[in-house]
Order: structure tokens, then C-alpha cells, then sequence
């Protein structure tokens, strides 16, 4: 991962200036960033901007704390301070993954864990509408996007909605091997969302802490009044953040709103 040199950054303090001294670095650091650090790179630490700049450590810390809240840089405790991923605006849509990652300019990737049948638990038949033991299609993948790790996505889906769909490779975009195939077009869906923490085994899959916080998505999906899928999605909260366009019933929207992204 790159490092800045702080000798290195364009720009000095005018200390006859009347803009406070931490908000003249604050800047100085942030057309640094935008000028030559790219997402995941280390800044100097806050001595060599100290040195660097002749400020005191409280006021260099000041300037940097700022752009922490800005959400534009991070601590990394044992590390240093790094230049912030983006967050992508996570719209909850029945559209393909894959293809919102390739508008975003990313790549697109998944790790199939398990592509198997089993029988419905007392809680999948619940939410299935279907009665115990009736036979499933489970999918469980890891969404990678520029082969970092962002969502965990698991779907179930009636055995015997799907044919023969165990016998072929697991699907790269399963709801369009749904469309195509079976002819089952998701035409609406029940999402419920809500916070939750990184167990042991999906921390592990997402490199992050366990405990680290999680946005959870649990999809009903539905083709006229038959439900065909439901999933279970953990998305990782540094990386998305939630955009829900809102309208007054009874108006008609006036723009045209991105699509977000489904498996």
C-alpha cells in the first residue's frame, strides 16, 4: 500500500492569514489527496506532517481529525491514516450486480460457498410460505468487486420452481438464469433491513473484525403473488451506504432514478 511523503506535498501555512492554521492544513492535505493519493493509500503520519509544516502535534492532529469526520480519510489503529474507499450508494433494486458494478467502472466477481439442495428449516418454510422439509435450491456466493470482498448473499429458492438447475454450472447472474430459463421474472419484492455485527465465519469472509457492523438485508421476491426467492444479504457498512428516493404517493417522479443492485 503507498505512502505519501510529506516532504513531498504541495503548499504551505500562512500563519498571516486569518483562516485558522488547522483548516489551511486541512486543505493542504485534502488537494493532496485528490492530486496524487489514490483509495487505500497512507498519508504521512502526524509527525512528518508536524516537521513538515512547523505545527504542533495538536494542531496537525486537528486538521486530520477533521477530514475523519468528513469521511474522507481513516484510522487504521497499529497503522496510520489512510485515503477512504468510497462508499457506494446501495439502492435495493431486483437488477444484476454484476452489471451495477460494471457502470460503477469495477469488476465484478463471486465465490460460490454452497450451491446445493437441502430441506426447508421450520424458519425457511416460514418465510417461503411452504410447508417443512419441502425441497430448496441454496445459494450462497461472495460478491467481490475489484476482488475486494463486499457482500455475502444467500438465496433460497423452491426446488420445484427450478428444474435441473442443479445440474448445471452455479449461475454468474441468477436472476437472469431465473428470467431466461424458467421464465420467473422477479416483478416485486419485501425487503427488511436493518444493522447487525460480523459473526466469526462472515467477518472471515469479508476480512473485517467480528463485531464489525453490517447492513442486513433480508428479500422476499415475488412473481405475481408466488414468492420464488428469498435471501439473506450481509453488505459491509464501510463500503455502502443506504439511498432510498422517496416519493409522495399519488406524484408522479420527476427524474429518473439509477438503479441499484441485486444477485
Amino acid at each position: 500500500m503507498p505512502s505519501s511523503n510529506a516532504s513531498a506535498m504541495v503548499g504551505d501555512i500562512d500563519r498571516q492569514s486569518g483562516i485558522p492554521i488547522y483548516v489551511q492544513l486541512r486543505e493542504i492535505l485534502r488537494a493532496h489527496i485528490a492530486a496524487a493519493c489514490p483509495p487505500g493509500s497512507a498519508l504521512p503520519s502526524e509527525r512528518d506532517l508536524a516537521e513538515r509544516f512547523g505545527l504542533a502535534r495538536m494542531t496537525v492532529r486537528q486538521a486530520i481529525d477533521a477530514l475523519v469526520g468528513e469521511e474522507v480519510i481513516e484510522r487504521v489503529v497499529g497503522l496510520g491514516t489512510f485515503v477512504r474507499k468510497p462508499k457506494l450508494d446501495l439502492q435495493v433494486k431486483l437488477t444484476s450486480y454484476s452489471e451495477e458494478m460494471q457502470r460503477r467502472g469495477m469488476v465484478p466477481a463471486a465465490k460460490v460457498l454452497s450451491f446445493e439442495q437441502i430441506g426447508a428449516s421450520a424458519f425457511l418454510a416460514r418465510e417461503l410460505q411452504l410447508e417443512e422439509g419441502t425441497p430448496l435450491v441454496r445459494f450462497r456466493r461472495l460478491l467481490l468487486a475489484d476482488n475486494e470482498p463486499m457482500s455475502v448473499d444467500e438465496n433460497f429458492i423452491p426446488a420445484h420452481r427450478v428444474p435441473g438447475l442443479l445440474d448445471e454450472a452455479p449461475p454468474t447472474s441468477l436472476y437472469n438464469v431465473l428470467s431466461e430459463r424458467y421464465g420467473l421474472v422477479m416483478e416485486w419484492g419485501e425487503d427488511m433491513i436493518e444493522a447487525t455485527a460480523a459473526s466469526p465465519s462472515t467477518a472471515r469472509l469479508l476480512n473485517v473484525e467480528v463485531g464489525t457492523p453490517l447492513l442486513k438485508i433480508q428479500r422476499h421476491a415475488f412473481v405475481a403473488r408466488a414468492m420464488v426467492d428469498y435471501s439473506v444479504s450481509y453488505y459491509r457498512a464501510d463500503r455502502y451506504k443506504l439511498w432510498v428516493p422517496l416519493q409522495r404517493p399519488g406524484v408522479r417522479p420527476t427524474r429518473n432514478y439509477a438503479s441499484g443492485y441485486r444477485p
